[in-house]
């Protein structure tokens, strides 16, 4: 079925404001679907989970059809899936439970491709217990991150290779299949930071080799919160610190406190609109793959334009050109200041972010220091006329 932009923008209220978003990959806009969920759950009776009251039921079955949702979207199996008040903060505490059982002469793997919140935590979780960290380098001139450079760093110590699905900076999509596969022949588990590449392509964690496999509902359309995917039987091998009282069934061991009821409701709903995406047929999992694949080609296509037209334009860099990239581009240009773009932009209505976007190992690594770039990020719900109204602006600035 061909990809309706139209329609999907009239299911997004933020934007009868009237700007060009160019700024999803920081967090998206939502679907009046999803407002609706969170509203309608917060107005429901609800109490601590449980089946015995309709408001204990209410809770228990918002929380149970949202690992349904989240599982269908990464092919997972919904009782791997936790939930966190972000994926920064459920890398943290992933970090601090894998790492206790590392000492001296153990190895762990990052890349200076991620983003640092699928870095400092093992950096410091390594430190912490005298392991050592070995770092994977991309190439700065296509923005590559080849299997090659992460077999160069493993050995038969290394305990877990931390890998992007998707750069945020630069849109790059490693290979992360035959990465993982090295990981596995060395005995390392894989953490996928998966924040980014969810929003833009269809995921499934076996496929991919993920162990543990990372995401954020609000870069796909939904409510601000984090999601860690893995399978049931390697979280029963994990012991979390975690409140005596509370229970120690996985996955609820690794969720501390009440869950955000509301929140989880607004994930299922985002689910549900990326599978509407893929029309009435099938089930969820495969609207979804039928969805996200019209959402990826009709992505794409934006990028090229928006690609094509930036690099007319005098003095502009692209910094990628990796042959797997989700539609984020990161721009720079010659004598000039990537944030005066950013507020140049911000004034005729568009919406470009400037900076390094927490992926400060991947900027220092392309020789932009802390500072980064312009990042122009698609989304669902962008069009032809946001990306002319986009190359408009910055031509117009680059004239000034």
């Amino acid at each position: 079925m061909s990809y309706d932009v139209a329609a999907v923008r009239a299911c997004f209220p933020a934007l009868r404001e009237g700007a060009a978003h160019f700024d999803g990959p920081g967090g998206s806009q939502v679907p009046e679907s999803v407002a609706a969920a969170v509203a309608a759950t917060m107005t429901a009776p609800m109490a601590n989970r449980g089946r015995t009251t309709q408001a204990e039921r209410n809770a228990d079955d918002v929380v149970l059809a949202a690992r349904r949702a989240v599982a269908d979207l990464v092919a997972g199996e919904p009782g791997g899936v936790v939930f966190g008040r972000s994926m920064t903060q459920l890398t943290h505490d992933l970090s601090r439970t894998l790492a206790a059982g590392w000492g001296p002469g153990d190895e762990v793997v990052v890349t200076r491709l991620d983003h640092d919140a699928n870095v400092r935590p093992w950096v410091q979780a390594a430190q912490a217990r005298g392991a050592t960290v070995r770092w994977a380098d991309f190439d700065p001139a296509t923005g590559e991150l080849t299997p090659e450079a992460v077999a160069a760093v493993l050995s038969d110590r290394t305990r877990l290779v931390a890998v992007t699905g998707a750069s945020n900076l630069i849109g790059t999509r490693p290979d992360v299949a035959a990465i993982s596969a090295l990981a596995h022949d060395a005995g390392a588990l894989v953490h996928v930071d998966g924040v980014h590449l969810t929003a833009h392509a269809a995921v499934d964690v076996a496929a991919l080799g993920a162990d543990l496999y990372a995401c954020s509902p609000y870069k796909f359309l939904g409510p601000h919160l984090g999601c860690l995917v893995a399978a049931p039987a390697l979280l029963e091998t994990l012991h979390p610190d975690k409140l005596l009282p509370s229970t120690d069934a996985v996955p609820e061991r690794f969720e501390l406190g009440t869950l955000p009821y509301e929140l989880l409701a607004g994930t299922t709903a985002a689910v549900d609109f990326l599978a509407g995406l893929g029309g009435p047929e099938g089930d969820r999992r495969a609207r979804l793959a039928a969805g996200m694949a019209g959402l990826e080609a009709h992505e794409d296509r934006l990028r090229e334009r928006v690609e094509d037209g930036v690099r007319a334009l005098p003095g502009v860099t692209v910094w990628s050109r990796a042959g797997r990239r989700t539609p984020t581009l990161l721009l720079t240009f010659a004598g000039r200041d990537a944030a005066d773009a950013y507020r140049s932009l911000a004034g005729r209505g568009v919406n470009a972010p400037a900076g390094s976007f927490y992926a400060i190992e991947a900027s220092r690594h392309l020789g932009l220091g802390d500072t980064g770039g312009l990042r122009v990020g698609l989304a669902p719900y962008n069009d032809d006329e946001d990306v002319d109204r986009l190359l408009a602006g910055l031509g117009e600035w680059l004239d000034t």
